[in-house]
């Protein structure tokens, strides 16, 4: 089963969602702003992107230049200013089993079909 961590404010999650019902398959979308994402869950997702904390922070918010920005931080610190702030996690998120993708762009997520 797929699953899609989507922003619906967010124009690239939206083209992600598009692109997972255009393959006809059944998805899971987890709107990761309304539902809060554990810090397990959070690092599992780590795990299967095969990234370090910082890829998945979005460095241009402002919630990270006014609290974390030129701080030195651990990947432990990382996860949790992405909990304590959501809107930090680069999205969409997509998940098939043990792999996933940031999907940008959506064509990614074929690399995980």
């Amino acid at each position: 089963m797929l699953t899609i961590y989507h922003n619906k404010r967010c124009s690239k999650s939206r083209e992600g969602v598009c692109f997972l019902e255009n393959l006809k398959k059944p998805f899971e979308t987890i709107h990761y702003l309304e539902k809060t994402i554990t810090y397990i869950e959070l690092e599992t997702i780590l795990k299967k992107l095969k990234i370090k904390p910082i890829e998945l922070v979005r460095t241009k918010e402002k919630e990270w230049i006014e609290n974390f920005k030129g701080k030195i931080l651990t990947d432990k610190e990382i996860i949790q200013a992405m909990l304590q702030f959501p809107k930090l996690i680069e999205r969409p998120i997509v998940i098939n089993g043990e792999n996933a993708v940031i999907a940008r762009p959506t064509e990614l997520i074929n690399t995980i079909l």
